[in-house]
């Protein structure tokens, strides 16, 4: 059969999604409460980080920069996280269920910055509200009296992260389509079909770019209740090259993936399903039994790959991945508790301070030998690392230095509070701890214009205080991060703690 007929003929049998076929019945709840969640916040104010808004829109609002902006740095730093996650006293008991709100933090050129959000209107979101209540599965919540689903858009909760495809704004989740915005307003657009006949097949959340500026990114088909890899090619200029499937002949998890210059790398957690109704991610069961299965997918032919196994590892992020002397190198955020990482940050969600713990994970390599096919782990000896990035101008032949939120002295709260580069092959690290109250997100790294030289640009990233109830912004030299932001902006206001960003520079 071929691959157009493949694709025809699963979408065609499956008519609701893995997310929501899960659950469709009835259970009982076992979510927070909203109330209870409010009075931990009192009690402890870095809480604010998981708790819901209840504005379809923040802002816009306009604050003065402190410091002074470097020269060349232009444009909006967009960010996406979980926002909506209570209603009706109901709320969410996992960090990846919350609806997505999309926020641009625009720099304007004139020593002030403007924030805008919004929340990115999904059938899922829109029905919801008119409700006032949960309507449809959550990816690890059981929500009572679920209406059932037609297809992943109506569980698309498009809450992770977005991307910037020549001008165009989307809006990502690993299990469904990309919901373009307005890059202005942020108003939703719409669902995208790429092409007609891959209509609601995922397009998950972590597109990588290439250095031609191709994107490239997979969907898993288990969402649709089949096996393999739908393989994604977008042109720079936004338009579909190709869209390839990848046989897995088993089921495995993955949320994000690794490239080199030349190959994809998908690494794919062995996984069980427990028996019984609930969420996805209550139901899946790691295998740590079982190895890690690795392909290595040739960018020139993406619907094969070489095979590898190695020893089990739950991980959700990669760094950069290269090749040299036949050898390829992926970093590897490992979280070393399985059953956290199944459901990360859960007792924060349900406004539990005592027992609420950020991930113990490390950085490791997966070293792929492509003549002998036999792969291993080696440590690094980092930890207390999540969300790294590096410069994708870094050479394809050595490895890149990562930029991350870290972990680094006194904190008052179970999270990131300081931001960290990474020389991993010199064992280097320069570090800027941001103080004992800020929790610090995701840095997105923003190369300085006309520059070709790797590393030569700018950190900007999101904090939040929680001692001030208050959101910012940080710009900090990514050659000298220790020695602070640049500029900084404060917000009036606080918003939840998201996921993943992507700067637009303005031309």
């Amino acid at each position: 059969m071929d691959r157009r007929r493949f694709l025809r003929s699963l979408l065609s049998a499956t008519t609701t999604a893995l997310l929501g076929a899960t659950a469709l019945r009835s259970l009982p709840a076992f979510a927070g409460d909203a109330a209870s969640f409010a009075a931990a916040r009192q009690q402890h104010p870095w809480l604010t980080g998981w708790r819901s808004v209840d504005s379809e829109t923040l802002g816009p609002a306009t604050v003065p920069l402190q410091g002074r902006l470097p020269q060349g740095l232009a444009g909006t730093l967009y960010r996406n996280g979980p926002a909506w996650t209570e209603r009706n006293g109901f709320r969410y008991d996992h960090w990846f269920d919350g609806d997505g709100m999309v926020h641009g933090w625009h720099f304007n050129g004139d020593g002030t910055l403007t924030h805008r959000a919004r929340m990115v209107a999904t059938p899922k979101f829109t029905r919801e509200q008119k409700a006032g209540r949960f309507l449809y599965p959550a990816a690890g919540t059981v929500v009572p009296d679920m209406q059932p689903v037609r297809n992943n858009e109506d569980a698309n909760a498009a809450n992770t992260s977005v991307i910037n495809i020549n001008g165009r704004l989307f809006a990502l989740c690993e299990a469904g389509s990309a919901f373009e915005l307005d890059p202005d307003e942020l108003t939703t657009l719409g669902p995208t079909t790429w092409r007609p006949d891959l209509a609601s097949v995922p397009f998950s959340a972590h597109p990588l770019v290439d250095r031609d500026g191709t994107v490239w990114n997979f969907g898993s088909l288990s969402l649709l209740g089949g096996t393999g890899l739908l393989v994604w090619k977008i042109g720079a200029d936004g338009q579909l090259r190709s869209a390839s499937v990848l046989d897995t002949p088993f089921m495995g998890y993955l949320h994000a993936f690794a490239m080199t210059d030349a190959h994809l790398v998908f690494m794919l957690m062995p996984f069980d399903y427990r028996q019984g109704g609930g969420a996805f991610f209550e139901r899946l069961a790691f295998a740590p039994d079982r190895p890690c299965r690795i392909a290595v997918v040739p960018k020139a032919a993406p619907d094969s790959a070489q095979w590898f196994e190695a020893a089990f590892t739950a991980a959700y992020h990669f760094g950069d991945a290269y090749q040299r002397n036949g050898r390829i190198v992926m970093r590897t955020v490992r979280h070393d508790d399985i059953n956290e990482a199944r459901s990360p940050m859960q007792a924060a969600m349900a406004g539990d301070a005592a027992h609420a713990a950020n991930s113990n994970a490390s950085l490791r390599e997966l070293h792929l030998d492509l003549r002998t096919g036999k792969a291993h782990w080696e440590d690094t000896g980092i930890t207390g690392i999540e969300f790294p990035l590096f410069d994708t101008r870094s050479t394809g032949s050595r490895g890149a230095r990562l930029y991350a939120p870290a972990m680094h002295g006194d904190t008052n709260a179970p999270y990131f509070n300081a931001v960290a580069s990474y020389d991993v092959d010199r064992g280097r690290r320069e570090v800027y701890r941001y103080g004992r109250d800020i929790l610090a997100e995701e840095h997105v790294f923003v190369p300085r214009p006309g520059s070709r030289n790797a590393d030569d640009g700018w950190l900007v990233g999101t904090l939040l205080d929680a001692a001030s109830q208050r959101s910012g912004i940080a710009v900090l030299d990514a050659r000298r991060i220790d020695e602070g932001p640049l500029a900084q902006a404060w917000l009036p206001y606080a918003v939840p703690l998201g996921f993943h960003g992507t700067f637009a520079a303005r031309g």
